[in-house]
């Protein structure tokens, strides 16, 4: 069991760390914005809208949008501390619950479509969960929404990989092949018999006895996001497209949407446990077709 005073001290250091690296995040990603070329993206580049939010439950967080911008079509970027009790279904799920189910999760989430084909749509989320013990989980996926790019040897998943495997790399060179398992595995759309993306690293429940390596180890997972991804898309922002390549992105952005309505585990999470519905409903894409 977890000491009361240590847990605070847990909670509130991993959330300023959330707190930090949303910062960054928003300043990286509207600086996208500002320096995507004004011949493929013209208008004025947006900016996120923070907005803080009171889970009746208790807790609460600040959603982030950035909604309709001439490079990035539509990006949420959130944070949260909650706290409350589980339900019995969710309990028997969860370490720990079974002899107390009282729970607090604080943690980090982002999505991002970029209205270029050619730039893939990514998701990132790191968060800290606390029962009667305590674990870390996220990780990191990009999806291309072409077939051009959706494989794991093009540039983009090489380059994607390798800062994921890299922050891996410094705890344990073992993480990185089990965690990418991981993340294939469930990235999987069952009905479709194909992956969501190419993939990236996926952890939970990851305990390793020492808190403050499994919290350096989320630390180094948001800091190659922060990296990898603006690079990804930068290389990506002078790249013309076609009317085909949209189509294709739209039919594309429905898978995601099955995704995260059938089998997202954070999605249920969320809305099992009275979480925002405007944030964990963000992950929608802002245009999406099924032909």
């Amino acid at each position: 069991m977890i000491d009361p005073a240590v847990l605070d001290s847990r909670n509130a250091r991993a959330r300023a760390w959330f707190d930090a690296l949303r910062d960054r995040i928003v300043a990286a990603f509207e600086q996208l914005e500002i320096d995507a070329p004004a011949e493929l993206f013209p208008g004025e580049p947006a900016k996120f809208e923070l907005k803080p939010w009171v889970r009746e439950a208790g807790g609460g967080g600040v959603m982030g949008f950035l909604r309709g911008g001439r490079f990035i079509e539509k990006m949420g970027c959130h944070i949260s501390l909650v706290h409350g009790t589980f339900t019995p279904e969710m309990a028997a799920n969860m370490p720990g619950a079974d002899k107390d189910p009282r729970f607090t999760a604080t943690g980090i989430s982002l999505i991002a479509h970029m209205r270029s084909p050619k730039v893939p749509a990514v998701h990132m989320n790191t968060r800290f969960l606390a029962t009667q013990t305590g674990w870390f989980g996220g990780g990191a996926d990009l999806t291309p929404t072409l077939d051009s790019q959706r494989s794991q040897e093009a540039p983009d998943a090489v380059t994607f990989h390798a800062a994921l495997k890299g922050a891996c790399d410094k705890h344990d060179p073992a993480w990185y092949p089990d965690f990418k398992a991981r993340c294939d595995e469930y990235f999987y759309l069952p009905h479709r018999k194909e992956p969501r993306g190419i993939g990236g690293i996926f952890y939970d429940h990851h305990n390793s006895g020492d808190w403050e390596r499994d919290f350096q180890f989320t630390q180094d997972v948001g800091e190659a996001f922060l990296d990898v991804y603006p690079r990804i898309a930068r290389g990506r922002m002078h790249e013309p497209w076609t009317e085909a390549d949209r189509r294709e992105q739209l039919i594309r952005r429905g898978r995601y949407v099955e995704f995260n309505l059938l089998y997202d585990r954070g999605t249920m999470f969320g809305l099992k446990t009275g979480g925002n519905i405007e944030s964990i409903l963000s992950s929608m894409p802002p245009e999406v077709i099924w032909p």
